[in-house]
């Protein structure tokens, strides 16, 4: 099935609405002209019937029934275009106008003469003309005579003719009115979307390579301005997302060709001549750490990728956070000694999640200070459970002041503050992007802060399981 357009849908909708209103606007118009020609037909029917029954009051004896004609025709002076006929007793007809019509033939209405009350208004037709006619029962001045049938009508040909032409008039216009409605309910439909085309034509050429562009909130209408709003969030995110991504792809480059390159050289050189067992044996050593060092990276890489598509599921068990840094601390107590770093713990505290995955990021935390602590002082481990029901780890050391700007971009995959740090250090600058992708698993958050000489990662878990 086909879909209609928002503007054809609009522009149908304003036109049958339109065509509805117009429709019983004209209705009403004729309804109330033709109830006005009614009112005024009955004040001059009623009129009439008044003076009618007002002469025949004055009809005191049998022989004033002759004078009736007179007296009524005295009386009539100034009401032309009025039919009256009056019926007396016994069908006798009393007065007639030159042009009287009767609903009913007077000489076979006997049986109801003596009706009281009043009849009508009808339409009648009569000699090609139209009538609207009442029937009056009025007393005579004869009190043993029943009272007369009155016929009075009045002529309503100028009234259909005017009808005739407002109703001429008034389909023309409601047909103009649709005509009309249809054509600025399309223009305005076409005009309240050209904001969504001017979305769409500037989102036709947003790529990758022009992610920086954003749409503008002038003249936008306030309906669409959730909507713009929403988009430029939404490119934002994709600049951001596009800007790591390739950040992430020449860090990753970088990375990698160290090693292999490494690994190219060796072997040209020890292919370069003829050497000893053991001097191969020496080669296949030094290539086997670069292999470890290029599989420790590919095995972080596959984890932060399940991360980020939410396919790591922590267990939940209970985790003694003091005992998992006390176990780090006996592994890490050789590399301590030789570099002159103590190592202090201070409260203690459980948590529900995976312990490896919990061992894992302490351990990345750890092995990054002490690889930036200098001899002589200390990397401290804190653990405390907050008034909130969380378990908060800290884990801090002496450092160089580290900006705010950088502080936020530690947790970027191969990102380092010292970029002179890069060859010296043994870490492919993976470990706290997986310390932050294991705490978020566990619901958890990070942060991070440099003030007076020291760095502090802080770690918090919620009081319950993670989900």
């Amino acid at each position: 099935m086909r879909v209609r357009s928002v503007t054809y849908r609009l522009t149908l909708f304003f036109s049958t609405v339109s065509t509805a209103v117009l429709l019983a606007v004209g209705y009403l118009v004729g309804a109330l002209v033709e109830s006005h020609f009614i009112d005024e037909d009955m004040k001059e029917l009623n009129g009439t019937i008044e003076l009618v029954g007002t002469v025949l009051s004055k009809v005191n004896f049998r022989s004033d029934l002759d004078l009736v004609p007179q007296l009524l025709n005295d009386a009539l002076v100034g009401f032309p275009g009025l039919s009256i006929k009056i019926v007396g007793p016994e069908g006798r007809i009393l007065f007639a106008s030159s042009d009287a019509v009767f609903t009913v033939n007077p000489i076979e209405d006997k049986s109801n003469i003596g009706f009281s009350g009043q009849r009508g208004p009808v339409v009648l037709e009569s000699g090609g003309h139209a009538f609207r006619e009442i029937v009056a029962a009025l007393p005579l001045g004869i009190a043993e005579i029943p009272p007369a049938k009155v016929y009075v009508a009045v002529n309503i040909d100028h009234q259909r003719d005017f009808m005739a032409a407002l109703r001429e008039i008034l389909w023309l216009s409601i047909a103009a009115g649709m005509l009309l409605t249809g054509v600025l309910a399309w223009i305005a439909a076409r005009r309240g979307l050209e904001p969504i085309r001017r979305i769409a034509a500037l989102a036709h050429n947003i790529s990758a390579s022009r992610l920086d562009e954003r749409l503008s909130l002038d003249r936008v209408p306030p309906e669409l301005s959730d909507l713009i709003a929403a988009l430029n969030s939404m490119l934002a995110r994709l600049e951001d997302s596009f800007r790591r991504l390739s950040d992430f792809s020449s860090d990753l480059a970088h990375e990698l060709r160290t090693p292999v390159g490494n690994l190219v050289t060796e072997t040209e050189v020890a292919l370069s001549r003829a050497r000893s067992a053991d001097e191969y044996r020496e080669v296949l050593y030094s290539n086997l750490e670069e292999y470890n060092r290029l599989s420790r990276m590919i095995a972080d890489m596959l984890f932060l990728a399940k991360a980020d598509n939410g396919l790591i599921v922590p267990r939940q068990e209970q985790v003694n956070l003091a005992e998992e840094a006390q176990g780090l601390f006996a592994f890490y107590e050789a590399l301590a000694e030789e570099k002159g770093v103590g190592l202090v713990l201070e409260g203690a505290g459980t948590m529900l999640g995976d312990r490896l995955m919990i061992r894992r990021a302490l351990s990345n935390l750890l092995s990054n200070a002490l690889r930036h602590t200098l001899r002589g002082n200390a990397v401290k481990v804190s653990i405390e459970r907050l008034g909130s029901g969380e378990a908060q780890l800290a884990v801090e050391n002496p450092a160089e002041h580290i900006a705010p700007e950088q502080l936020s971009r530690l947790f970027d995959r191969f990102y380092r503050v010292d970029a002179s740090r890069q060859k010296s250090s043994d870490g492919a600058g993976l470990g706290l992007a997986i310390t932050k992708s294991i705490v978020e698993a566990h619901q958890g958050a990070i942060a991070a802060s440099s003030a007076l000489g020291t760095i502090r990662f802080e770690l918090r878990f919620p009081a319950g399981a993670p989900a």
